[in-house]
């Protein structure tokens, strides 16, 4: 019988309310919850999707079900069971602290834990064993935006709630493609959009993302630039008087200093450094400042930079200085990157916190935890933050590190490094759910965590709202949760340390969760008022909510008395940096990255879903159309980006969302997705700049393709120590490889993962590999793309390997085969009860057939003749129309058609109508008509922009 359960989505920090449903041992389905006032309902494509990462099929094929562990380096990791793995790491621990002194131990885990985790690994780290070597991934997502928070305001507090955005009259969107990232925010801004006419939105982003073409003003400035944009957008305020100086006089310090910086900053000066227009920045600034209420929301464009905490710090002084703070639709609002994040810096899980948002460097805060956990004293010396940590174990400073529900070997900046590092570890403990990420191949000991649907606890989300998180049902095989694996080690640690006063003996999730809540008390964020009954009875709540109060605080600072020791926020005065990286004639471009629309992060969890590559089914580098042509490069030609920190070889794009100059790729195709060997070109392209002899040692080389973070700068801001993700320079270089190879399957989905493992296992006989699923009709089978370059053939045993691993039977399959031109096309056939269908193909040499052959067997189509499968097409046959709608699996192609249809009738119309609201009409009879945009919403920006494209040109239909 199928029940139901309410619990939170597990992907951004948006917090959306899920609701499961469910038998004893599966998940069938999922929905949004309409009372979570995060979403009301709404789910994006990823969220809409999340029963399909549960089913027990996939689960067998890419989860880690039993603890395992090496004692050796050279050996294989064995199954262990969960009583010798503790006592292993127990031992392990015991001795390294003994032996090096308790920083020889470090911690780096994840804004994907819950609450209760976190706080039960800080306790751990800072408590028990006395380091305070403990970080977490949130490092590379949000520390920039806290530390301008505590600067500026006195508290890593976000002062806005959702609702601001229904309340706004401007709002200003920067370093964030929105519509992509936080999908069901953009859903509430476009219904504030529609509610309000006059709402201005602006977007600043060097890209001509979704989010910005769908802006009433796009600032596109060259990356990197936004300091010198916050202080152009003030000195025209200061200039024009739209500034608040009785605001500024009563509640604010330090604006006499700034304005010493800001008056620098003239408009032709901000124009030429950011590459935008003069009228532009002076309109973004009156529309900003003259607004009754102006809204920041901002992300990791802001915050993965070098000068992360000032870029931050520009923009809230931009708030301050226009009194666009503490009432309804006005404030700074960083949008968080993680489910999570937000609740481990609650309880102080990063290397420089504490629990409860206390300072690590004041006495009195450590002594009031070391009473909560009856410990003698916590550590005063900040801990090793994520850099800084991989730094430590590449040294030898740091032996042991305990990776948790996180992928450093994908998502670290110069994963050269990252690796060389892990490699070096005495030991490395991966704590995961996906035993598929490139993590887990350094692990020495492998611990299975139970996962979403599986676990239950707290999250707390981008408006400071508390979420319950609830189990389903039961974890696959032996996985525990990871508090519970948490607790097991450190009571086994405890007592060797003879330390039995600090408690790990937790009962339940709860009992963490309250002492966790003790810990609030007279803080910033006491939330002493709520309870797991209050959560369960009244749902999701605000902190702060101390004891006594009825309801949880929507919008902080609306007295204007902010969290600094004088209740005065602060102005900080920050000069604009440039990025550490420099462009110059070597490395000519500027390489940015950033999320792709339906996949989140590494992939382990999204990439199970094959219906979630249909938006953007293959890697690729976005240039501009512009270089393509200068470059003399055709679309699909293969490159090489690279600078000093290693290559990466991608596919080229062209795309009229990026500028010249600039390289765009999505941040989740890391080694798992695609990689390749070194080409005798990269060879000697690392030989003339010296590949160290240690990097070869440890079996590591530049020329090897490790994702596109290889490239990216570990430089880091000197106040956040947030890596400049987002900037790096490199060169291209147009590869020649000749040889092509596609192999595109449909298998069962019990085997479809571990036949996709096997390919992986290929990707290194290749100079450019990688393989993605692909969606097809029948919900019993998984589709799999593998495709592959290089400059010379592949041995016949090497493609046998290949299609044995997607079941191509080599004596039961259609053939043609040409040796000479290294060229074959093979197609596994099967006769099903309506006719001849194609399961599989292989084609090498030549790929001419590749969108035939691939429509065919995606549309699971009847073939008439087999003779068919083997046309030979004068030229390629033309690409696929690219899916727009996931969902209803819904083509650009069908919807310009369906749109031109649309407006055709339109023109016959005697009375016309406001283009504004045929152009709303048009969507209605699409989402009526195709489905598409009516299911998530994570399509409607591109929807829209084809349907103002085709209003515009109604004869232009791409093929």
């Amino acid at each position: 019988m199928l029940r139901e359960t309410k619990s939170t989505c597990c992907y951004c920090g948006v917090g959306c309310g899920v609701i499961i449903e469910h038998d004893d041992d599966k998940i069938v389905g999922v929905r949004g919850d309409p009372d979570h006032p995060a979403n009301f309902g709404k789910l994006c494509s990823k969220g809409s999707t999340l029963h399909l990462t549960a089913q027990s099929e996939i689960q067998h094929q890419v989860r880690a079900l039993y603890p395992e562990l090496r004692r050796e380096r050279a050996t294989p990791r064995h199954t262990a069971s969960w009583d010798e793995s503790i006592d292993f790491i127990a031992d392990c621990l015991h001795q390294c602290i003994a032996e090096h002194g308790p920083d020889s131990v470090a911690f780096y885990v994840s804004g994907q834990m819950l609450t209760e985790d976190y706080y039960v690994f800080n306790k751990f780290a800072k408590g028990l064993i006395g380091t305070n070597n403990i970080d977490s991934n949130s490092r590379l997502c949000m520390s920039s935006a806290v530390a301008a928070y505590k600067q500026s305001l006195g508290a890593d507090a976000p002062p806005c709630s959702y609702e601001d955005i229904d309340q706004a009259d401007c709002i200003l969107i920067t370093g964030s493609n929105t519509a992509y990232a936080h999908p069901i925010l953009y859903r509430r801004l476009e219904a504030a959009r529609a509610n309000n006419p006059d709402l201005k939105v602006i977007v600043v982003d060097p890209r001509r993302t979704e989010t910005a073409q769908d802006a009433d003003l796009h600032l596109a400035i060259q990356p990197g630039t936004d300091v010198a944009l916050m202080h152009g957008l003030l000195h025209i305020c200061l200039w024009e008087g739209w500034i608040q100086q009785d605001f500024i006089g009563q509640h604010t310090e330090g604006f006499d200093a700034l304005k010493q910086i800001v008056r620098n900053y003239t408009p032709a000066k901000v124009a030429q450094l950011c590459g935008i227009r003069e009228q532009d920045l002076l309109q973004a600034a009156r529309w900003f400042a003259t607004a009754k209420a102006s809204l920041s929301l901002y992300c990791q464009g802001l915050n993965q930079s070098r000068s992360g905490t000032a870029k931050n710090s520009a923009l809230i002084n931009l708030h301050l200085a226009t009194g666009q703070i503490g009432r309804a639709g006005a404030g700074p609002f960083s949008l968080t990157g993680q489910p999570n994040a937000m609740g481990g810096r609650e309880v102080g899980g990063m290397a420089n916190l504490l629990s409860g948002h206390r300072d690590l460097s004041n006495a009195e805060d450590r002594a009031e935890v070391a009473r909560l956990w009856n410990i003698d004293d916590v550590p005063a010396q900040a801990g090793s933050t994520a850099v800084d940590l991989f730094e430590g174990l590449h040294k030898g400073r740091i032996k042991i590190v305990w990776i948790v529900c996180t992928n450093p070997a994908q998502s670290m900046p110069h994963q050269v490094r990252i690796r060389q590092a892990l490699e070096r570890a005495e030991l490395v403990i991966v704590q995961e759910a996906y035993r598929t990420t490139a993590t887990c191949d350094y692990a020495d000991v492998l611990l299975p965590a139970t996962t979403w649907g599986e676990k239950s606890g707290t999250v707390t989300n981008s408006e400071r709202r508390i979420s319950r998180v609830r189990a389903a049902i039961e974890g696959p095989g032996e996985t525990r949760a990871d508090w519970q694996i948490a607790c097991s080690v450190a009571q086994a640690l405890a007592a060797r340390m003879q330390k039995p006063r600090i408690h790990f003996d937790y009962q339940s999730v709860e009992e963490i969760w309250n002492e966790h809540r003790a810990s609030t008390y007279q803080r910033d964020l006491d939330i002493t008022g709520l309870s797991y009954q209050l959560l369960n009875a009244r749902g999701p709540q605000q902190w702060p909510f101390p004891e006594g109060a009825q309801t949880g605080q929507a919008r902080l600072y609306t007295d204007f008395k902010f969290a600094t020791s004088n209740g005065k926020a602060r102005f900080i005065a920050m000069e604009y940096q440039t990025a550490s990286d420099k462009t110059n004639a070597r490395f000519p471009f500027v390489l940015n990255t950033g999320r792709l629309r339906d996949q989140w992060h590494g992939m382990s969890r999204t990439g199970t879903v094959a219906s979630l590559f249909s938006h953007e089914p293959e890697p690729c580098a976005y240039l501009a159309p512009s270089d393509m042509q200068t470059r003399m490069l055709n679309e699909g030609d293969y490159i090489c980006l690279r600078n000093e920190r290693g290559s990466v070889v991608l596919a080229a794009r062209a795309s009229q969302q990026v500028q010249s100059g600039q390289i765009f790729v999505p941040m989740h195709w890391g080694q798992e997705s695609v990689s390749g060997k070194q080409t005798a070109a990269h060879r000697a392209a690392n030989k003339d700049k010296g590949d160290s002899l240690e990097s070869v040692n440890l079996g590591i080389s530049l020329g090897i393709n490790l994702g596109i973070n290889t490239l990216c700068s570990d430089a880091k801001d000197p106040i956040s120590h947030q890596p400049e993700l987002k900037y790096a320079h490199v060169r291209i270089e147009k590869l020649e490889l000749p040889w092509r190879y596609l192999s595109i399957a449909m298998l069962p989905r019990e085997r479809a993962f571990l036949a996709q493992q096997t390919l992986r296992s290929y990707f290194q006989q290749f100079s450019y590999a990688h393989c993605t699923l692909l969606s097809v009709p029948d919900s019993t089978m998984l589709g799999l793309r593998f495709r592959a370059a290089d400059q010379h053939a592949a041995s016949i045993a090497l493609m046998e390997a290949i299609e044995s691993a997607i079941e191509i039977d080599a004596s039961n399959s259609l053939r043609y085969d040409d040796l000479l031109r290294h060229e074959h096309r093979h197609l596994q056939v099967f006769m099903s009860p309506q006719g001849l269908q194609l399961r599989a193909f292989s084609l090498a040499g030549d790929l001419r057939t590749e969108s035939y052959l691939t429509e065919v067997l995606q549309s699971q189509s009847m073939v008439a003749r087999s003779a068919d499968l083997f046309r030979q097409p004068g030229t390629a046959s033309a690409p696929a129309s690219k899916t727009i709608c996931s969902c209803a699996q819904v083509k650009e192609s069908q919807i310009t058609k369906a749109a031109q249809d649309f407006f055709e009738t339109q023109s016959e119309n005697p009375h016309p109508q406001d283009h504004g609201e045929i152009k709303r009409q048009c969507l209605q009879s699409l989402q009526g008509k195709l489905s598409c945009g009516s299911n998530c919403g994570s399509c409607l920006p591109e929807v829209r922009r084809l349907i103002n494209l085709t209003h515009q040109r109604p004869s232009l239909i791409p093929s």
